[in-house]
């Protein structure tokens, strides 16, 4: 297969189902995860999408992610609650607890909601972009294994912890942000170990802290700002690990179980999502129409600025038109799992 080849979202949607069905997932939690793979892809977060998935049914198959899992909800005050994540699916459960604070919103004018014992949640503008679609603001943490060292350290403790903030915008999609707080995401590293190729200089080091291009002798990211400013993303980081980790009583930083490895044992991980009503604020029934104005008005401004999920919106419509692409490596991975698991296997775009 050549590095060019490409899938419909869709296509590649109907062969995810087929393996989550396999292992036992219920049709609309399946629909859920490759739904919101297929579109972090279409996004052109590739970190984060489609290749994302035969790790998850790996970890199924190792019993460290329950297909099934006994979900519970705490409502512990007029806008707060807790989801216990029962060692599911990380994206099925952030998707429940972000609905829950969009309930919740709604009747209080802001909600918080944790969770706790649950996976990895993907990417976390899913979630805020939710909740703006239906004219609220949407805010979403959540946190991982050591992944990235601290400022003025090189040896990995926190993870890359990422934040997003989604605003509803008039007549277009929210306006969203949504960034990790290190120079890159891990996944990339993982990314690039797979398909053979070096990273960026800046933002990752070896084991003796040293400049590190090489993915394959990568041990930590640097935090967001570099070698000079990263206390800035070093110090955002371990707020967000506060709020996902011991906040809902999950481990923290070096506690948590690896990502890619010990694939027996459950992850442990947290998220937290901040839901606010704009009605409930001066400034609320006009918001979605100023946001608007103002995207336009930096459109327009010398040099051009792009808003932040303009490069998303960009990705989405060229992907929609050709396909997602797909890695020899990753392909290999989708065939693999096709015969271990009795499906067919996603049909290429010619």
């Amino acid at each position: 297969m050549h590095a060019e080849s490409r899938v419909d979202a869709v296509e590649w949607e109907r062969w995810g189902n087929d393996c989550l069905r396999v292992q036992g997932f219920t049709d609309d939690d399946a629909r859920c995860l490759t739904a919101s793979l297929a579109q972090t892809s279409l996004w052109g977060i590739d970190s984060h999408g489609i290749a994302r998935l035969p790790h998850y049914l790996n970890r199924v198959a190792q019993g460290s992610i329950l297909a099934q899992p006994d979900i519970r909800i705490e409502r512990t005050g007029p806008g707060t609650a807790q989801l216990h994540g029962g060692q599911g699916q990380g994206i099925v459960v952030a998707h429940r607890a972000n609905a829950l604070a969009i309930e919740l919103a709604r009747e209080a004018g802001i909600a918080a909601v944790g969770v706790s014992d649950s996976s990895h949640c993907g990417a976390v503008g899913l979630y805020s972009r939710a909740a703006a679609r239906q004219g609220l603001i949407g805010i979403a943490f959540t946190h991982s294994d050591s992944i990235a060292a601290p400022f003025g350290g090189h040896q990995a403790f926190f993870g890359t912890n990422p934040i997003s903030l989604a605003f509803p915008r008039a007549g277009a999609e929210p306006l969203c942000l949504d960034m990790a707080t290190t120079a890159i995401p891990w996944n990339r590293v993982m990314n690039a170990r797979r398909d053979g190729v070096a990273l960026p200089p800046g933002v990752a080091l070896d084991a003796q802290g040293q400049d590190c291009t090489d993915a394959e002798q990568v041990r930590a990211l640097r935090p967001l700002g570099g070698e000079e400013y990263g206390y800035k993303g070093y110090g955002l980081a371990m707020m967000i690990e506060l709020l996902c980790g011991p906040l809902n009583g999950n481990p923290f930083g070096p506690h948590i179980s690896p990502m890619y490895a010990e694939l027996e044992r459950p992850r442990e991980l947290g998220a937290f999502f901040i839901v606010i009503d704009p009605a409930r604020f001066a400034g609320g029934a006009a918001l979605a129409g100023v946001v608007a104005a103002m995207a336009m008005e930096l459109s327009q401004a010398p040099g051009a600025p792009r808003l932040p999920g303009d490069p998303e919106a960009v990705a989405q419509r060229v992907r929609q038109r050709d396909g997602i692409p797909v890695p020899p490596a990753l392909w290999d991975e989708i065939q693999a799992w096709s015969q271990r698991l009795g499906v067919a296997p996603p049909v290429r775009r010619p």
